[in-house]
């Protein structure tokens, strides 16, 4: 039961982790290499707004929110944009953009293990005899309400629809007088605000620290892989796979082997399946 609890738990985590990468690169197949700094950055962005600003716990969530949404789409807008579909510079922008992000909150002073954001509900209970606190119940009940909301954005509204459609073949969306690069800034903005959304909702389970940054991306990154670059419904079904590997693992082999889960299926699925589960990209024996 204690597997089968805190397996969903960590599942949902992983799959908050990595749908805003997802969704960037699914749209604009631009890998986003900034999407740990950014979910870090929102919590100092939180955590700053309730201390010094002395702003309610509310405010300074949706103040986070709607700054990391403004600044995942400049950083689109501004820098991206000269590099978009030049592969290897996408990562070296993005991932330099990170380094910047990271090091500069750093830099200005946040270090340590002393940052903490409350958690939204105080106490726990019990299910199938396993104490589980309400925060992480939140987290789940959360989770799956904003899963429901993506797939219905992107069905039944214009601006989801033409996510989609620039998902699916952007030349023919772009042939409809759908704006490629409109449409990269939106989905910037709401993976930028999808990684706040995460860091907000899981960062009151532990400490505010930069290296935390790093740890996120590399999730991330091992969730989409497994899922199919680019394939939301794979993301969420990779996170649950890799969720309960990890709580496996933390249970008959220790905690510090947790990490090892993801990047040995980083590793087995460029090996066994490039493609991924759910993924869009030509099988390796198709391309040689």
């Amino acid at each position: 039961m204690d597997i089968l609890v805190y397996g969903t738990i960590n599942s949902v985590a992983l799959a908050l982790y990595a749908l805003g990468f997802a969704l960037v690169y699914g749209v604009s197949r631009l890998p986003n290499f900034a999407h740990g700094a950014l979910y870090v950055l929102s919590g100092f962005i939180t955590w700053s707004a309730l201390n010094t600003l002395g702003l309610p716990y509310p405010l300074a969530i949706l103040l986070a929110l709607l700054a990391t949404a403004v600044i995942g789409a400049v950083i689109y807008q501004f820098v991206l944009i000269r590099v978009r579909g030049m592969e290897i510079s996408e990562i070296i922008a993005s991932y330099a953009i990170a380094l910047a992000i990271l090091e500069g909150i750093r830099y200005v002073g946040f270090r340590g293990m002393t940052y903490t954001l409350p958690v939204f509900l105080e106490g726990r209970t019990t299910i199938g005899g396993v104490m589980v606190d309400y925060h992480r119940l939140l987290v789940v009940a959360i989770g799956a309400a904003l899963f429901a909301g993506l797939w219905a954005f992107t069905r039944f509204t214009r601006v989801g629809l033409a996510l989609r459609g620039m998902a699916q073949d952007e030349r023919a969306a772009m042939m409809l007088g759908i704006d490629s690069d409109l449409m990269a800034v939106v989905a910037m903005a709401l993976g930028s605000a999808l990684a706040a959304l995460a860091a907000i909702l899981l960062l009151p389970l532990g400490n505010i620290v930069v290296e935390s940054g790093y740890n996120v991306l590399i999730l991330a990154i091992a969730v989409c892989i497994v899922g199919g670059i680019g394939s939301w419904f794979g993301a969420v079904i990779a996170a649950f796979i890799i969720g309960f590997a990890q709580i496996l693992t933390v249970v008959y082999l220790g905690t510090h082997f947790q990490m090892m889960v993801a990047l040995l299926a980083i590793i087995l699925t460029l090996i066994l399946k490039p493609s991924g589960l759910f993924g869009q990209q030509k099988e390796l024996e198709e391309r040689v």
